[in-house]
């Protein structure tokens, strides 16, 4: 009866009609109330105070297992990989990535960056959004994966580090799955309430099938409408289609992107071609190469 009581304390808190209950004394419920506030302060003390060390190595390889495999489209696969323990954290910050290596279709070695699309607060394992290319050397390697697979992780990498606040909003610019740190930045920012910090996205694509995390996108825009914005741009739009058409151009960042000014800075993460036209576009529109950064 004990554990039974303890186990369900929390719904009770909630309840005051628990008072009415005659079998349980107030010593009891002091000592359960104690126990309930004493794991939850415990879990805060692990994971905002202690915080868990990461699981990787900037220097050697790990092997992490391919737990999940899921297939987003015709080309785009979801894998998720657990980490040692249920409470393990991956260790990779804010817009930052790790190397994965892997062997292409003819033995070889080959060695590739990838941005996870889960943060720290995934607690056991760590998830990668992979455009898998018909000639692609890595996305030989992916392709083949099956679950139970091991993939060789190193890291984190990167020269781009999010802390809360440090700009009043961002500008991002994505072209196929440079989607993925710009949907880890995002997360991270709306995912916490104390960070104010507004988001606004175009995004570029071939066609409607082609955009990646479009459901998580939608979700986002739906859930924080003041916060965060996204702008799709197909270059074979459907026939009904009421977003962006062709590339992305200088007058779409005009109307969907902050302005230049202090504390605002705009995101760039695409094939090279497109980099190159987003920073002709950026220097034109008068940002400072403070207030760009490429992926």
């Amino acid at each position: 009866m004990v554990f039974t009581f303890l186990k369900s304390v929390p719904s009770w808190l909630t309840d005051m009609e628990f008072l009415q209950l005659p079998c349980i004394g107030s010593k009891m419920l002091a000592i359960a109330i104690a126990f309930v506030s004493g794991g939850i302060a415990a879990a805060a003390y692990i994971y905002f105070i202690k915080k868990p060390k990461g699981c990787l190595d900037p220097e050697k390889y790990k092997e992490f297992k391919l737990v999940k495999r899921t297939q987003l489209n015709h080309n785009v696969g979801k894998f998720r990989f657990s980490l040692p323990t249920p409470t393990s954290v991956l260790g990779v910050p804010v817009g930052q990535h790790i190397r994965c290596r892997g062997k292409d279709s003819q033995g070889k070695e080959v060695i590739r960056p990838y941005t996870p699309i889960t943060l720290d607060s995934d607690l056991g394992y760590f998830e990668l959004v992979v455009k898998m290319y018909p000639k692609g050397r890595m996305s030989h390697h992916f392709r083949e994966m099956s679950e139970g697979d091991y993939l060789a992780v190193k890291g984190p990498m990167g020269r781009f580090k999010y802390k809360p606040g440090q700009v009043r909003a961002f500008g991002m610019l994505a072209g196929g799955s440079g989607i993925t740190p710009m949907f880890q930045v995002t997360r991270a920012i709306l995912e916490n309430p104390k960070d104010k910090t507004n988001v606004h996205l175009i995004f570029a694509n071939v066609t409607l099938k082609d955009i990646i995390l479009k459901e998580e996108l939608d979700g986002f825009a739906s859930k924080f409408p003041l916060r965060f914005k996204v702008y799709y741009v197909l270059s074979q739009p459907p026939e009904s289609w009421n977003g962006g058409v062709g590339r992305i151009s200088k007058e779409m960042i005009q109307s969907h992107c902050p302005a230049p000014a202090p504390y605002v800075q705009i995101l760039r993460c695409g094939p090279p071609p497109m980099n190159k036209a987003m920073a002709a576009h950026l220097n034109a529109l008068g940002y400072t190469t403070e207030m760009q950064f490429e992926f």
